[in-house]
């Protein structure tokens, strides 16, 4: 829709349609159908002819749907050339000092195998274990005094922490205190313990335990103190303590103010250690890629991590540390393909550094992206500030997948010291030549003697691959000015996708284009909703509530599913529905009857030979014309803004109301009963021409089968609609006073039709035409009303209508009388002049003069 509403407004709004390619969703069905045992080369090949399969299928449906684009040569990132242009782009990125490696927590799926970027993890609801854990005290002594005590009242104590993953005790490294709350030394008769001060209370309760607050202190009085493990006495090998640290992510909302740290499974946890000097070799992470734990891990070595939970429960128990566990529903992240739960894992990842400032000087991609925000237009406004927080908030992008099917990280690294080859960045331009020739594969086949002679020694290949949303991220790089950049430009004017991609292709698009150029990649973005079904529920095939696209197109038609897409507000959730879809039915019909008297009614008319001048039409008609070059222009500045449902809405009110039940049922008379050559029904037809042109044009972008359908009616000798523009209608002399006038005048009718269905109801009269009118009015409206003269009664379809004065508005009126006269069988008027020609005796003069005769008079209004 917004294609055409630019070109049509006259802009070269170009559209090529592209597909990414990389990635896990198909790797996975290259898995489902063949196993994971297939070798690299193998599941790159099938994935390549997979994905090209579905492109063929998609690229039809959205042909059908009647989308405008350069179908024939669509941007695909697996093409050789834009997977060589992504290894280039990656490389000026690392040139300019922004890539680095380390260890370091990331979302991890054990289904997946690898790391997954934000934008792949979504939330639900998952029952755990939760545990209240005791480390026992290590150093008595220093804790008497940082509680001001000159010794503890008995020798037994611990600092208890609450925690929903069990499964990461074994990992301990340290305990965390916010440095301001206020920590209590507690005596119970299980013995002493450390609970937040606000914390006790609730705690002892749930522990079934008495208890007397001795001292009390800041959290950053106990700063250092050290602690066993709790499963210290189950096994040597967990025979360490874990220190306090202070962090202020601590909160007091659940648990015991203290919060224990496993910093290989913890953002927050691995900072805090790392910034206490914990190295990278230092940090415990027994949990491998596949969710076991290694066979080396004591107690628990081989299980899965869920497995492991309850027996890790009751080993706690058994020691002696446990004082209170249950089950706990807690909103938890899940793979968003695989739909089951991931966790932190800390990993050896290369990473984008949101806030590393790049080798030449200036600002960090943060601090860039963020200013790029301020300068993009969002449609709806809300998207900004979405945008903003998750750039602002967001930790380092972890760009390495473990996969397959995707663009490599084409890097020599040292096989000792980890570093890079030093000669990297001309390394990846020759890789990305032989990419461009053959592809990715061209990488798994390479062998690094070919590149790196002897080096190749000590060198090998990195095996990861690069984020895919790395590769539509810099579709503005190896598209907008490389496979398309004679039809596109960057920045690009508009990026538009569902609301998600705040965090996905906004997200990665912005922070790449950032880095490589220092601006957003798109001058504005467009946000839409997700379809739900009429109740509001996401669509699911557990519900029976999913409505198929296909399914409407092949019932319905396609011109459905884009009016029902038009008349949604598309900034939140798509409703849809068997109802829903019956409404937008009707409403179709109702543009299309429309646009079918149109056409009808201009069937006899060839504007060069039949125009009129506007100095020969009726003031009705330059009425008319006003008011439709009004709303042309109401419905241009909505597509202007991408808002395609007001504009939508008044185009179905000027059909239904403003044309069908006014204009155009007043102009039937004229239209049907003139002498076809008459002046006034060949300036009816010229305003027809005009509005015809307009609509067009205006309901194009929405209904374009049916405009199109309707322009080879029009415009028998003219090409497709879609290489007009919008229309320039005739400027009409004092508008808005006439707009004025017939506003009035249309607000009397409104009172008089129901006047005459009072009639009616009552049985007075039948049609409208069997009755006559007189108004009784007041001021303006008598003065409005009266210079129409007897064209009024044409106006309100009766044949008979009289205007008198009246003093105040008070006095005002209309009354309805049934006609006295016979009905003319041609016009259906209630005349007196009816059977005057005995020749023909069921015909009115008006009928016979413009049969027979010069036609009648001109009219002045109507």
């Amino acid at each position: 829709m917004i294609v055409k509403a630019r070109t049509l407004a006259g802009f070269d709004a170009a559209y090529v349609p592209g597909w990414d390619c990389h990635g896990m969703p198909i790797e996975i069905q290259i898995e489902k159908k063949f196993g994971k045992a297939l070798p690299t080369a193998e599941v790159q090949r099938k994935a390549r002819a997979y994905a090209n399969e579905q492109i063929e299928r998609q690229k039809t449906a959205f042909q059908r749907l009647g989308v405008l684009g350069d179908w024939e040569s669509p941007y695909l990132t697996m093409a050789f050339a834009n997977e060589a242009n992504e290894i280039r782009a990656f490389a000026k990125i690392l040139e300019k000092g922004y890539i680095f490696r380390g260890l370091k927590p990331v979302n991890w799926c054990f289904d997946c195998g690898s790391a997954l970027a934000e934008a792949e993890v979504e939330y639900q609801d998952k029952t755990d274990p939760t545990i209240d854990v005791g480390f026992a005290f290590a150093q008595p002594e220093k804790i008497a005094q940082a509680f001001g005590l000159t010794t503890l009242p008995q020798a037994n104590g611990w600092i208890v922490i609450w925690t929903t993953t069990p499964w990461t005790i074994p990992a301990n490294q340290a305990l965390n205190l916010h440095p301001e709350f206020s920590y209590s030394l507690v005596d119970t008769p299980r013995g002493l313990l450390i609970l937040a001060t606000e914390r006790v209370e609730t705690c002892l309760q749930a522990y079934g335990l008495s208890g007397t607050i001795i001292a009390s202190v800041p959290g950053k009085a106990l700063a250092g103190l050290e602690f066993h493990h709790p499963l210290a006495t189950a096994h040597e090998a967990y025979q360490r303590t874990a220190p306090i640290h202070l962090g202020d992510y601590v909160t007091l909302e659940t648990g015991t103010g203290v919060v224990h740290s496993a910093p290989a499974y913890g953002v927050e946890d691995f900072i805090s250690c790392k910034a206490h000097h914990i190295h990278d070799e230092q940090i415990i992470n027994p949990v491998l890629g596949n969710g076991h734990y290694a066979e080396s891990l004591a107690l628990f070595g081989g299980l899965s991590i869920w497995q492991a939970n309850p027996k890790i429960v009751a080993a706690l128990d058994q020691a002696g540390g446990l004082f209170k566990t249950e089950m706990y529903t807690h909103s938890y992240m899940h793979c968003w393909r695989h739909k089951t739960p991931i966790i932190y894992r800390a990993t050896s990842q290369w990473f984008v550094g949101m806030d590393l400032v790049p080798k030449e000087g200036g600002k960090t991609p943060r601090a860039t992206a963020l200013e790029g925000i301020e300068a993009t237009h969002f449609y709806p406004a809300w998207g900004k500030q979405r945008l903003f927080g998750m750039i602002a908030n967001r930790p380092d992008w972890t760009v390495s997948r473990q996969r397959q099917w995707g663009v490599p990280i084409a890097f020599f690294v040292h096989k000792e010291t980890g570093e890079l080859h030093p000669n990297m960045l001309a390394l990846l331009e020759e890789i990305a030549q032989r990419v461009e020739q053959g592809g990715i594969e061209a990488w798994q086949a390479l062998e690094p003697r070919e590149l790196l002679g002897d080096d190749a020694d000590h060198y090998e290949k990195n095996r990861d691959t690069l984020d895919v949303w790395f590769d539509s991220g810099t579709t503005h790089w190896h598209v907008l000015r490389g496979s398309h950049q004679d039809q596109l430009a960057f920045p690009a004017d508009l990026y538009l996708e569902g609301s998600d991609q705040h965090r996905g292709w906004f997200h990665s698009s912005l922070l790449t284009a950032s880095m490589l150029d220092g601006q957003p990649p798109y001058k504005a973005l467009l946000t839409h909703g997700f379809t739900v079904d009429g109740q509001g529920r996401k669509m699911s095939k557990s519900l029976g509530n999913v409505i198929a696209p296909q399914q409407i197109t092949d019932t319905l038609g396609a011109e459905i599913i884009r009016l029902w897409v038009a008349s949604t507000d598309y900034s939140g959730e798509l409703s849809i529905s068997d109802e829903i879809l019956k409404r937008v039915v009707e409403s179709y019909r109702r543009i299309r009857n429309t646009l079918r008297f149109l056409l009808a009614n201009l069937s006899d008319f060839v504007y060069a030979q039949h125009a009129q001048p506007m100095t020969s039409w009726l003031e009705m008609d330059r009425y008319a014309l006003a008011m439709s070059a009004a709303l042309q222009r109401e419905i241009l500045a909505h597509y202007d803004q991408y808002e395609f449902q007001p504009a939508l809405a008044k185009l179905q009110t000027f059909c239904s109301e403003d044309l069908g039940s006014f204009y155009l049922d007043i102009l039937k008379d004229r239209l049907y009963t003139a002498a076809p050559d008459a002046p006034a029904r060949r300036a009816a037809q010229t305003v027809l021409y005009h509005i015809t042109q307009s609509l067009l044009r205006m309901i194009a972008p929405i209904l374009s089968f049916t405009a199109e359908e309707a322009w080879q009616v029009l415009e028998q000798d003219a090409a497709t609609i879609f290489t007009e523009t919008y229309h320039t209608y005739p400027a009409v002399e004092h508008a808005d006073t006439l707009i004025a006038k017939w506003q009035l005048v249309r607000a009397v009718r409104s009172e008089v039709t129901k006047a005459l269905e009072a009639a009616r109801t009552s049985g007075q009269i039948g049609s409208s035409l069997q009755a006559e009118v007189e108004l009784s009015m007041s001021g303006v409206r008598y003065e409005t009303l009266a210079s129409l003269g007897d064209d009024l009664k044409f106006i309100l379809i009766t044949s008979a209508a009289t205007v008198v004065k009246v003093e105040q508005e008070s006095d005002e009126g209309i009354y309805v009388t049934p006609s006295a006269h016979h009905k003319c069988e041609r016009c259906w008027h209630y005349r007196s002049d009816v059977g005057t020609e005995s020749a023909h005796p069921t015909l009115c003069m008006r009928c016979f003069n413009n049969l027979f005769g010069a036609g009648e008079p001109t009219r002045r209004a109507a």
